[in-house]
């Protein structure tokens, strides 16, 4: 089986001024469809500048980046906006919702962007929402949404339209132990039933817990490659 996600020595150097700063020292990484991967590591080590170069936000300084089989480090800008859009999905910390459209708008949105008709859309958006316990803020806007449900929206809108990755940076930062617990459940549930491959950057090792695997960053090298075994059933994190 192809891997999901492959780097090849990969580097990424920052300049300020006259200083070279190594954010990434060498990567090489292979990540296999339907893995959750968790990446850690102190302020610094490179974990996020990571994850924008598995996401092809950034381009990388040497190396490459592979995902579902296509080189995203050597695509053009144009031609990555479309394939984000078609085969990625992103969680954000701020949740990135857009203040003027309702839940149901803001999950569909990616959709739109896709070409897919208007009331196929709303009916996949309805049911990504329903799903996620939501049916009956639909039509509210963010402002109108608790922190947590803003959070689901998020994700209602990052799996919607099945893609084959999705990416999250620090997705329950701003949420409490209870809603932090409920929402890892949600993303757990979405990533198994739909065999996504889910990385996402934590500093929380409680969190990382959730993963099948944890990469260690240290000084932008990987240090420590740890593949956890979970029990069959259940989630790491019970809602309490």
């Amino acid at each position: 089986m192809k891997p999901m996600i492959e780097t090849v020595d990969l580097e990424k150097v920052y300049h300020t001024g006259h200083t070279r700063v190594f954010a990434l020292r060498g990567i090489n990484l292979t990540l296999a469809k339907g893995e959750f991967c968790c990446i850690v590591g102190a302020s610094g080590s490179g974990k996020s500048t990571l994850l924008h170069q598995l996401a092809g936000l950034e381009k990388p300084t040497r190396g490459s980046v592979t995902v579902a089989g296509e080189r995203i480090s050597e695509m053009t800008e144009a031609r990555l906006a479309v394939f984000r859009q078609r085969r990625m999905g992103f969680v954000f910390q701020s949740y990135n919702l857009l203040p003027t459209l309702t839940a149901l708008e803001n999950v569909a949105l990616p959709l739109m962007f896709r070409g897919v008709p208007r009331r196929q859309r709303e009916a996949l958006a309805r049911a990504q929402l329903i799903r996620l316990g939501l049916e009956k803020r639909l039509w509210h806007r963010p402002s109108a949404l608790s922190g947590g449900q803003q959070q689901r929206v998020g994700i209602a809108r990052a799996f919607v339209g099945k893609p084959a990755v999705v990416f999250a940076d620090e997705p329950t930062g701003n949420l409490d132990s209870r809603t932090t617990a409920q929402v890892m459940n949600v993303i757990l549930r979405l990533v198994r039933e739909n065999r996504i491959t889910f990385v996402m950057v934590t500093h929380e090792r409680e969190l990382a817990s959730c993963a099948d695997r944890i990469l260690t960053l240290r000084d932008g090298r990987i240090i420590e490659d740890e593949r956890v075994n979970h029990p069959a059933k259940g989630y790491p994190l019970p809602e309490t």
